[in-house]
Formats: C-alpha cells, sequence, structure tokens
C-alpha cells in the first residue's frame, strides 16, 4: 500500500507525459502509478490542458499527484498556425490526417519544462498509453546525451505488416531497424543511428529524453514556427515528423526495451522477451477501451493478438483500484478520484468519450495514398468528408485571442464525422451494461 509521496526526495531527473482528453484520464493515472512503484523518487510531470479537461479529471491529477509524485503543469494547447493566405483562412487551417493527432503539437510544450520552479537537468517524455513495468531510469538516465540539442529515443519500426495503405513505400520489415535483432544482445544494443537505410535514421516519440534549456525550447519553437503550416498539417504522425526534423542527425539510439510497441511482441518475436519489458507502448488500440474477456481465446485489440499485453494494463488498473480503495476509507478525494478515473474506461459511463481513441479513430488509413500522397481514388469522397467536417455545425478549433487555444467542448469531437473515419480496425463493441465499479 502507498502513501501520500510528497516527502519524496527531489530527483534531478524527471518524466513527463502529456494529458488533453478524458479518453486518456485512465492510461495518465497508471502510467504515474506504475512509474511511481518502479522509481518513486524521480516525478513525473504531467503537462495538461484546463481548457479541454473538465475540473473532476483535472481534481482527480490533483489526487492522485498526492501518491504517485506527480508535478502538475497546466498549459495551453498548440495547434497548427493558420495560413495568412487563401479565400478562407479557417477552411485552409488544419488538415490534419486524423482527427486522433489534433492534439499531439501540444507535447512540444514540454521543452518549456526549463522554466519551472523546479530544476531537472534530463526528462524523459513518455505517452500516456503506457505503462511501466521495470525500472526505465537506468537506461534513459544513463544514456549520455553527445550534446545539449540532442535526444534519445527508440527506433521506428517500418515492417508495416498490416500493408496500411498509408505507409510509405519504403516501410517494409527489410528495412526496419529491428529486422534481424536477437535476444539477448539487442537488451543493451540498439541498433545503430543511419542514413542508410533512410529508415533507420527515423526514431519514435512516444519516448525521447532531452536536457531543457530556454536554447533548446527556442529551437523547437523557431522550427514550427518557420515550417509552412501546410507542411506541418500533412505530416503522418504530426510530433513525431516534426521531432525527427529538428532533431535530424542529433539523436542517439535506445534499446526497444524502454519503448517497446505491443506489436512487437509477434512482430519481432526473435527480439521481444516479456520479462525484458520496461515499458509497454499502447499503440492503436488503448486497453481501457475494451473490457477484458472471460474467454481468453476470444481476440484482443486491433488485430486481436494484444491479450497478454491489455491483460498486463489491467491487472495494473485493478491493483491501483484496491490501492486506492485501502486508502481511501472515509476520504472523499480518494473516492471521488476511482469514480472519476473508473468512468473514463470501457466500464464507466463516460466511455462514449473513448470512440475517438484506438483503432476507431485511424483516421489517416485510407486518407492517404502511399508515399504520403492522396490517392487519386479518393479525393472525391475526402473532399465530401472535409466539407462535413468543416460544416457550420463543427466545433470552432482555435481562439480569437489565442490561436493556440480549443475552445471545443470536452473530449474528442466524434460528429461531424473525422477525416477518414472508416479507418482501418475493428470497432471495439462496449458492454451493454453500464457498470461503474463500486466500492
Amino acid at each position: 500500500m502507498s502513501s501520500p509521496s510528497n516527502s519524496n526526495p527531489q530527483n534531478t531527473n524527471a518524466y513527463a507525459t502529456l494529458l488533453t482528453r478524458p479518453s486518456y484520464l485512465a492510461g495518465t493515472v497508471i502510467l504515474a502509478y506504475t512509474l511511481h512503484k518502479h522509481s518513486p523518487t524521480t516525478p513525473l510531470i504531467i503537462f495538461y490542458t484546463p481548457s479541454t479537461l473538465p475540473q473532476n479529471c483535472i481534481s482527480a491529477l490533483g489526487t492522485e499527484s498526492q501518491y504517485s509524485n506527480c508535478v502538475l503543469r497546466p498549459v495551453s494547447h498548440l495547434k497548427v498556425p493558420t495560413p495568412t493566405s487563401g479565400e478562407d483562412s479557417r477552411k485552409n487551417s488544419s488538415k490534419l490526417i486524423a482527427e486522433r493527432f489534433a492534439d499531439t503539437w501540444t507535447k512540444l510544450r514540454v521543452f518549456e519544462a526549463y522554466d519551472m520552479k523546479e530544476k531537472f537537468e534530463k526528462i524523459c517524455f513518455l505517452d500516456s498509453d503506457m505503462l511501466i513495468r521495470r525500472d526505465p531510469s537506468p537506461i534513459v538516465f544513463s544514456t549520455p546525451l553527445p550534446g545539449e540539442d540532442w535526444t534519445l529515443a527508440t527506433h521506428v519500426c517500418v515492417c508495416n505488416l498490416d500493408s496500411d495503405p498509408w505507409a510509405p513505400a519504403d516501410w517494409k520489415r527489410e528495412n526496419c531497424a529491428y529486422t534481424g535483432l536477437t535476444h539477448p544482445s539487442c537488451v543493451e544494443n540498439p541498433p545503430p543511428v543511419s542514413s542508410t537505410p533512410p529508415t533507420h535514421a527515423l526514431f519514435n516519440s512516444g519516448c525521447f529524453v532531452f536536457q531543457p534549456s530556454p536554447a533548446l525550447a527556442d529551437k523547437v519553437m523557431r522550427t514550427f514556427e518557420s515550417t509552412p503550416p501546410e507542411t506541418l498539417s500533412w505530416y503522418l504522425f504530426p510530433d513525431q515528423d516534426f521531432l525527427n526534423q529538428v532533431f535530424k542527425g542529433k539523436w542517439r539510439a535506445l534499446p526497444y526495451t524502454v519503448n517497446a510497441l505491443k506489436t512487437w511482441r509477434y512482430w519481432h518475436k526473435e527480439m521481444w522477451r516479456d520479462g525484458e519489458v520496461r515499458v509497454c507502448h499502447f499503440i492503436v488500440d488503448k486497453p481501457w477501451a475494451a473490457e477484458l474477456p472471460e474467454d481468453q481465446s476470444v481476440g484482443v485489440g486491433y488485430k486481436g493478438r494484444d491479450g497478454v499485453t491489455h491483460r498486463w494494463w489491467w491487472d495494473q488498473f485493478r491493483n491501483w483500484d484496491d490501492e486506492r480503495r485501502g486508502e481511501g476509507i472515509g476520504k472523499k478525494e480518494l473516492e471521488e478520484l476511482l469514480n472519476t478515473v473508473w468512468s473514463f474506461t470501457a466500464c464507466g459511463n463516460g466511455r462514449d468519450e473513448l470512440k475517438a481513441i484506438g483503432s476507431q479513430a485511424q483516421g489517416f488509413a485510407e486518407n492517404r495514398g502511399k508515399n504520403g500522397s492522396k490517392g487519386e481514388e479518393k479525393k472525391e469522397d475526402d473532399k465530401q468528408e472535409v466539407q462535413n467536417t468543416r460544416s457550420d455545425e463543427a466545433p470552432h478549433h482555435g481562439n480569437d485571442n489565442d490561436p493556440s487555444i480549443i475552445d471545443e467542448p470536452f473530449g474528442p469531437v466524434l460528429r461531424p464525422r473525422m477525416l477518414g473515419e472508416r479507418g482501418h480496425g475493428p470497432v471495439v463493441r462496449f458492454p451493454v451494461s453500464d457498470k461503474s465499479k463500486e466500492g
């Protein structure tokens, strides 16, 4: 059983994550909980956007921070600037190929951590759809950075074994940096960063380490502001493609174990070992968005192959629930924490928020042709979808006084149809009953 962690000694390093929507609250809380379990003296900075989070979610973060050594940092949204030319700047603004990526630019706010009251030598950013299984600190904070404007990260996997149509032509198994890696040598020896083939020079932005400084923050923002909005808007993976631009030739590889995509368990069997995974990354379908079937032979996740890893997450969620219930006898704030977090899982009454995450919102899958260009056969469909998305009924993304703030209702925009809403994954079927967990 844990206890409020305000008494933990100050660490010179920190982790960071971002929360912009209630649909990722459960993921963020379990990231914090499992990180504190394995690295209790290393704080987690949670960057969050008050404009798109209801107060009960912010209160839940505040309560959990007392037990999981978190530092809360409110920030405004960062979005692609509106073009100054064209018939209608509103119509020509962000054309994100997938609505699920609408908030990813706000991840760049993490570089503003240099001006926090708490000062840290290194910060490791982790996406909020991650689970800590072993302490990653000995790797991410002990690996030296060659320079103040460098970063540490893991390679992008470009196998594309599902033959997704949006993938560039060179995304093939033979061009993946992880192809050929075997256990145990891969645990301590990541593949080298190389421009041959070009895919070996790409990193995944789900986990990256940097030294916070005004100079680095300025470099990131100057690059963002000087890159044409049209270019930013059509990145396949917005923040990831952008950060690869910022740190081109200036990143060093980390072992796969600190950013182990769940699909690698069956895509890279020669490399993967359950016991070696320090950080599991739940790409596409999120564990909390669907209850686990009692019959373990029933498929789980995007392709029905994620039952083991999704059970890892649910096991920790129930451990967290048990601990907080044990500590929360007679404590109203802990009861509210539990109720709020449970409500934004597949078991809760806020599960409608979850319909725009995971494979249900793989908006880019059929919305882009090979090599990142639109397929000719899709143009008319896409044109109509853009018109639908930008109808007068659509929420206003942006604020006349501060374009970085999105003044839309809490949660993801579900209607009008998102670009490419057809996606390429199965729709998660939620249970009919509305059984938020009771004490």
